[in-house]
């Protein structure tokens, strides 16, 4: 076992119970009696005192026979669970951007709540879940645009859009042509 010289024994279990992430990478902690290894940040159960051993790194944990967590991931250099969350996030929108997406309907499938996605999302995007289902779907439109004759109504409901007012004001808002516009200036002969 290989601890920090400066971290008491008490004070590390205090760290690792109260799931402090400005610890990680500092030193792990191994539960005895589940043989798994974890992060201080770790939000799993808290374990008893006098099954929990300290490791300085998790090679050592993983040298001492202990697994790695599988919830924070204590093996991996630059896990970040916010981010796998707005990866997620990110992921559902483009496999179901053509669908009536919301806010709550997202962070059901995520997992999380409506507000927190939220407030996540824009923290690590610098913009809304509902500003980058709307910018996925004018790149969409973009697309089709270009290289499809089909109608703007048309290319409107096979983007995802709601109606057509929605579409006509996030397209200029993004592109500031109108699709018709768009379409005459910048699209090949098809």
């Amino acid at each position: 076992m290989v601890v920090h010289a400066k971290f008491f024994f008490n004070e590390m279990v205090r760290i690792a119970n109260s799931c402090d992430h400005s610890y990680d990478g500092v030193f792990f902690y191994a539960v005895k009696t589940t043989g798994i290894f974890c992060r201080p940040s770790c939000k799993s159960r808290c374990p008893n005192k006098e099954n929990i051993t300290f490791f300085q790194t998790a090679e050592d944990a993983k040298q001492a026979g202990f697994r790695a967590c599988k919830r924070c991931q204590p093996d991996m250099v630059n896990f970040d669970p916010k981010m796998d969350l707005i990866n997620d996030t990110k992921a559902y929108i483009q496999e179901n951007y053509t669908e009536n997406l919301t806010l709550k309907r997202i962070a059901q499938n995520i997992g999380i709540s409506p507000y927190y996605l939220g407030r996540l999302f824009k923290e690590h995007t610098s913009r809304t879940p509902r500003t980058y289902l709307e910018n996925l779907r004018v790149r969409k439109a973009v697309h089709l645009l270009k290289n499809t004759d089909m109608s703007t109504i048309d290319i409107c409901y096979e983007v995802g859009f709601q109606n057509a007012s929605s579409f006509y004001h996030a397209f200029q808002k993004q592109t500031q042509y109108t699709p018709q516009q768009y379409r005459k200036d910048f699209s090949y002969d098809l």
